[in-house]
């Protein structure tokens, strides 16, 4: 006889099915996810595949045998940038770097040699800054690994916490972790998504037999980074066997508020510990090269002249920028993840505008007229230009009717042994300002046209975000009511008026009821889906979990709601916190950068120019007379030590500090805005624009008036006694 009974199989593929199809759980295709990985990595990340491609070619050219630990340490960076490089081939890379500009470096240096046939013109101060160049791209190329890995853990820790969000909700009606994950990866952000989807990328090519396997060998990569980030995926994992509903959702709620605490802890910790790096970097990076700078001047024409303006410009504009630029990557290594911007920048209608090359080109043309003035000197010392419209090459104060200040010359090249040198004058300094003022104008005019709109609109995200956690729980209220999301818009959109929500829900009821749409179209379509408005995470993350959870029931998403609800009111007062404690440290730093550094600067400029006009003025024939009574020779001899020909100009000195500051304010800005808010591109270039223009600004007017002041002193003083 044969028996009837239905296996356990059949009972659970017959029950399952029907189950699936009632709850329609999620529409995802893992099959998918493999080619998915692929194409979205290549759509993402392409600035990665530009050193794939010099690890692929000069990578290869030999082979490092490299140690255990220094290939283990290479390849996690690797992997957590998404690299497709063997270690050996990005060490090799830094190597064949040294290697190939030292080499073209002692080229050069040999080949002036043999055109002048005499060894004694190597140029040993050219071949020591290729030395030095050498070193740090070896150091840059050396590290590169680990700079992208630390990058890609910023921007993808700040999305933790959202992607935890989207895996507690959607796992509070559906206990399937490997429906959850994919969920999340759909509609987070990269890198995370990248992240999210390469776990199911490893499943697909048998890497690892089952999600778990899978899941826990990429959790492993945030062991040293974001072990909270570890142990709530561990909770989340751990629901799965918990028998009683409610005590599976005291767990997943617990899994998100493990992550928001440790990440809490660690913004807490890094407040305290970066104090002390960013004061070592303003003294070390600003104040003292700053205070070096007033010595030089007179420093140059004791020595005999050894110190060129050329070689201030190395010093102050190459050596010391790159070293302020270590120290400051080497404190955005301390910054912890998990708390910072996630924009929809990409996402944003105005995007393109900002990726526009237009802004440079019109910032140019604004800026090129302060240029010209710049080098006005310059133009009328060795341009036939004055000559054509009637001008001398230079003129005296006394000529121009400013007589009582002596009689100097405006521009005041002098003839040395070496040729002509300068311009020394008074008012070539005043033009020298405008070149500094036309590289900071064209930055914040070009940022400011980047920026500007895309900024506008973030300020209207973020009001509408603080209004949005209410909104929410009136949602899941009405939702909760029985009221289908196809409705509640429009009744959420009278009970929000006078708000920024109000036009954010009416905009989601008009797509419904006029345009027909879904709640889903209606929202995230491309063309006129209101996230092209509204370009947030938040409203994103809300909505995405309103539409799937609805799918289940109206009480399940009014649940739902409410949860985020309450997540978003700890994480807003998680967010304040933190700005709190980070707030002394970044208007300590601003208002340096900003504020005094451009001050010291320009009163620095200041004293060189009344160096540079107290030994113009003295007259070293008629000083000394004779014979001093004390047997070292006329006063007059003494003095020639300090011949202004042998001088660094104020004119170069002035440019060299100007450009100074400028990299300072953007080496600077940058380290900031990634302490307070994370991997932030928009951020960090409107930020950059707006204090271009304080500092530099500041640092021009307090130069001017120190210089002038100064001047005007010395010649009052100095024509007195002569």
């Amino acid at each position: 006889m044969v028996s009837n009974k239905k296996s356990v199989q059949d009972i659970l593929r017959e029950h399952s099915a029907r189950i699936e199809k009632q709850i329609n759980t999620s529409n995802i295709n893992e099959s998918s996810y493999s080619g998915d990985y692929l194409r979205f990595k290549q759509e993402r990340i392409p600035e990665l595949t530009r050193y794939e491609k010099w690890c692929k070619s000069l990578g290869n050219i030999f082979r490092l045998k490299i140690s255990e630990k220094d290939k283990s340490r290479v390849r996690k960076n690797l992997n957590i940038a998404h690299l497709d490089v063997e270690p050996e081939q990005a060490l090799t890379l830094s190597i064949v770097s040294f290697v190939g500009i030292l080499l073209f470096g002692l080229l050069i240096s040999v080949a002036v040699v043999l055109i002048r046939g005499d060894l004694s013109s190597f140029p040993i101060l050219f071949f020591i800054l290729v030395i030095i160049l050498s070193l740090f791209i070896f150091y840059f190329t050396k590290n590169y690994p680990a700079r992208l890995a630390n990058k890609w853990r910023l921007k993808a820790s700040s999305q933790m916490v959202p992607a935890i969000l989207y895996i507690v909700v959607y796992m509070r009606h559906t206990p399937n972790l490997e429906k959850a994950i994919a969920f999340a990866s759909e509609h987070l952000q990269p890198p995370l998504a990248l992240d999210l989807k390469k776990v199911f990328y490893d499943v697909s090519i048998g890497r690892f037999s089952t999600i778990k396997e899978s899941l826990d060998f990429y959790l492993e990569t945030w062991r040293d980074y974001s072990p909270e980030f570890i142990e709530s995926f561990h909770l989340i994992e751990s629901s799965l066997f918990e028998p009683d509903n409610n005590r599976r959702i005291l767990i997943l709620e617990k899994s998100l508020q493990v992550v928001l605490d440790g990440v809490y802890d660690k913004m807490l910790k890094f407040t305290h510990n970066v104090r002390s790096p960013l004061t070592n970097v303003y003294m070390l990076g600003v104040v003292l090269p700053t205070l070096g700078l007033a010595l030089l001047p007179l420093a140059s024409a004791m020595i005999g002249g050894l110190i060129k303006w050329h070689h201030i410009f190395l010093l102050f504009n190459l050596i010391v920028p790159f070293f302020v630029f270590y120290l400051t990557d080497k404190i955005m290594f301390l910054r912890p993840g998990g708390y910072g911007e996630t924009t929809l920048l990409e996402r944003n209608p105005l995007y393109p505008k900002y990726k526009s090359k237009k802004p440079y080109l019109i910032a140019f043309f604004v800026c090129l007229p302060f240029l010209v003035l710049g080098f006005l000197p310059f133009i009328f010392q060795y341009t036939p230009i004055p000559s054509l419209v009637g001008l001398q090459k230079d003129y005296t104060l006394e000529q121009v009717g400013l007589g009582f200040f002596g009689k100097d010359y405006l521009f005041d090249f002098k003839e040395s042994s070496s040729g002509v040198v300068g311009p020394f004058g008074i008012l070539a300094l005043i033009l020298s300002f405008f070149i500094p003022i036309g590289i900071a104008l064209f930055f914040a005019i070009s940022f400011k046209m980047k920026t500007e709109e895309l900024i506008v609109e973030r300020e209207k995200t973020r009001e509408l975000e603080k209004e949005f956690n209410n909104s929410l729980f009136q949602l899941g209220n009405r939702i909760g009511n029985g009221i289908p999301p196809e409705l509640v818009f429009g009744k959420v959109a009278e009970s929000a008026k006078g708000l920024r929500t109000e036009d954010l829900f009416r905009r989601i009821n008009y797509n419904i009821q006029q345009m027909g749409m879904s709640v889903e179209k209606a929202v995230f379509d491309k063309n006129r889906g209101v996230l092209i408005y509204y370009p947030s995470d938040l409203i994103a993350t809300s909505m995405r979990i309103l539409i799937e959870s609805s799918k289940k029931g109206l009480n399940i998403a009014a649940v739902s709601l409410m949860s985020i609800s309450q997540y978003v009111k700890n994480i807003q007062k998680i967010t304040e916190r933190l700005k709190d404690m980070l707030a002394e440290i970044v208007s300590d730093m601003k208002s340096n950068m900003t504020f005094l550094a451009p001050l010291l600067s320009g009163i620095v400029v200041g004293l060189a120019m009344m160096m540079t006009s107290i030994l113009n003025k003295l007259n070293f024939s008629t000083l000394g007379g004779g014979e001093g009574s004390l047997g070292i020779g006329s006063l007059g001899t003494i003095l020639q030590i300090f011949d202004v020909t042998r001088m660094i100009p104020p004119y170069y000195l002035q440019i060299i500090v100007g450009i100074y500051l400028i990299e300072i304010i953007f080496i600077l800005t940058g380290a900031l805005v990634t302490i307070n808010s994370g991997e932030d591109k928009l951020e960090r270039t409107n930020k950059a624009g707006g204090n271009f223009m304080r500092g530099i600004l500041l640092y021009s007017l307090t130069a001017f008036f120190a210089s002038i002041a100064l001047f005007a002193l010395t010649s009052i003083v100095l024509g007195n006694l002569f």
